[in-house]
């Protein structure tokens, strides 16, 4: 249970800097995700997901 309160942790870090460091960018990535066919954007939410579960399990076998 701790790896997920890890993960988490480390989602919410990475997307308040992105928040914090360029707000402007977020919108331009928005317009630019919104301009993508559905199967793609599923595509990327799949390959995101696999490398997110990827990441997780190294990081569960390099932990111990």
């Amino acid at each position: 249970m701790g790896v997920v309160f890890l993960a988490l942790g480390l989602v919410f870090i990475l997307e308040g800097l992105v928040l914090a460091l360029a707000p402007s960018r977020i919108t331009q990535i928005l317009a630019l995700l919104a301009s993508l066919p559905e199967e793609t954007r599923r595509l990327l939410g799949l390959l995101a997901v696999t490398a997110g579960g990827i990441l997780l399990t190294l990081g569960a076998i390099l932990a111990g």
